[in-house]
């Protein structure tokens, strides 16, 4: 009987946590078996899976941890954060963005300012009532190991440096860069070396990723037309500032041959990455919005045919 009962405790425990997880997926979403929440407050975003699957990097400038500025963390695949505080593997000074790992799953990449300055920088989110992206031009892209000791600085050049992202191959990163004076698409070798630029025309090029084959990107893009447009974009560049509302989907080769616009929805296509059979791209887009939200996750083929909304 008591056996019988702590039976029953440990069914109804599960049950209810199943039964929470359900409650994340709403009508319609027939892709998901199970949804899970792992941060609890706080802004936490840019979270990438390691290579084996067993770990989470990700940022935060959650209050309750004890930083007010994004700086890089690390949980295992089957933790949450609700009531603890999970291992910070960045310097805890600067701002920090877009951490990856390396495929040895012992190594990470990810941008800092923390060189120019121990202080969190200002956060500008709204100019002349325009949502905007800060492009700091202190970030600069480094190495570091698992307990946060870095291990070398891969960029050295004046202005932003960072959305760095590594090829599945582990011989290839590809990163965003202003040093030409415009926001391009860069690849490096794995230790920094052989810088070179694989995207030429004028807009943000960002969020990049490798295909699963590590023989294409995909990344999302601005491409202002026009003489106003043109103006603005370059007056917001000159202070530091993207405004990310008009971005569509870009995919070529590693080696930024055979570019072609993936999509043209409108609005904002962001966070582009390769299905892993690397015929298809999941992405965020806003472009069934009408005041810029909700954004919900699509799929679409690497040739832009078969659009699907997936949440």
């Amino acid at each position: 009987m008591k056996h019988l009962f702590i039976l029953l405790i440990v069914f109804l425990i599960f049950s209810c946590k199943e039964e929470q997880k359900d409650k994340l997926i709403y009508p319609g979403e027939v892709n998901f078996k199970s949804i899970e929440q792992i941060t609890f407050g706080g802004d936490n975003a840019e979270a990438y899976w390691s290579f084996d699957d067993k770990q989470i990097i990700f940022q935060s400038s959650n209050n309750s941890w004890n930083v007010n500025c994004d700086q890089m963390f690390i949980m295992n695949n089957n933790e949450t954060f609700e009531s603890k505080i999970p291992k910070m593997v960045s310097t805890g000074t600067g701002r920090t963005t877009c951490s990856y790992f390396l495929p040895d799953n012992k190594h990470i990449i990810y941008a800092s300012t923390h060189l120019d300055d121990e202080n969190c920088p200002e956060t500008p989110l709204r100019k002349e009532g325009r949502y905007v992206w800060p492009v700091y031009g202190s970030y600069d892209i480094f190495m570091a190991d698992l307990n946060g000791k870095i291990i070398k600085q891969l960029t050295n050049e004046n202005g932003y440096d960072a959305e760095a992202t590594v090829s599945p191959l582990g011989d290839k990163i590809v990163f965003t860069s202003a040093r030409t004076g415009d926001l391009e698409l860069f690849t490096m070798n794995i230790d920094g070396s052989n810088v070179k630029q694989i995207t030429h025309e004028l807009g943000y090029d960002g969020g990049a990723f490798f295909s699963p084959d590590g023989t294409k990107i995909i990344f999302r893009a601005s491409r202002p037309k026009g003489v106003d447009e043109i103006k603005e974009y370059k007056s917001l560049l000159s202070e530091g500032l993207v405004q990310p509302t008009e971005m569509e989907l870009f995919i070529c080769d590693s080696d930024g041959k055979n570019l072609k616009q993936l999509t043209f929805l409108g609005n904002a296509n962001w966070s582009p990455f390769f299905h892993p059979s690397g015929k298809k791209i999941l992405f965020s887009s806003n472009y069934e919005a009408v005041m810029g939200f909700p954004f919900n996750i699509y799929t679409i083929d690497i040739d832009g045919k078969n659009l699907k909304r997936i949440t």
